[in-house]
């Protein structure tokens, strides 16, 4: 894959918490998407970015099973029940809030993702594309790691 843009912001190393409140601007390559790509895209409150995390080193790559951040005091889960960067295909993918659009320029915030992370690909978040669900879900673990990553 080509990455089709770039992430600029302050946030220089990688980091697992307090993302809500940093703004970045996606900068995208006119030479891999044309200078009409954003057009409408102004109307959608959030995206959805999908980016490389590529600062991760491949001899660290899980590709099983593991304690949430490192913490032993909370359950050994897999990879792919996780969010982590040392992943196979070191691939995230995040929602955040699009502030505004200006040309190949688009500034968001809440996006968890370092200076100079490359974006491989940007979608306008559709609430239709999300299917309803009586309940959500998850291992109590989660709420623990996860109160700090937005706040």
């Amino acid at each position: 894959m080509t990455p089709i843009g770039i992430v600029r912001n302050e946030r220089t190393t990688p980091e697992d918490d307090h993302w809500g409140k940093v703004d970045s601007v996606i900068e995208l390559d006119a030479t891999q998407v044309d200078a009409d790509a954003t057009l409408g895209l102004e109307e959608f409150s959030h995206i959805e970015v999908v980016f490389s995390f590529h600062l991760c080193d491949p001899a660290r790559t899980t590709r099983g099973a593991r304690h949430p951040r490192g913490n032993t005091a909370l359950p050994k889960v897999g990879v792919l029940a996780q969010r982590v960067k040392d992943r196979p295909n070191h691939l995230g993918v995040s929602r955040c809030e699009l502030i505004r659009v200006d040309g190949l320029r688009l500034h968001v915030r809440g996006l968890d993702a370092i200076d100079g992370t490359p974006v491989l690909d940007v979608k306008a978040f559709l609430s239709a594309m999300v299917p309803p669900v009586e309940a959500v879900r998850e291992p109590a673990w989660v709420h623990d790691v996860m109160k700090s990553y937005y706040h």
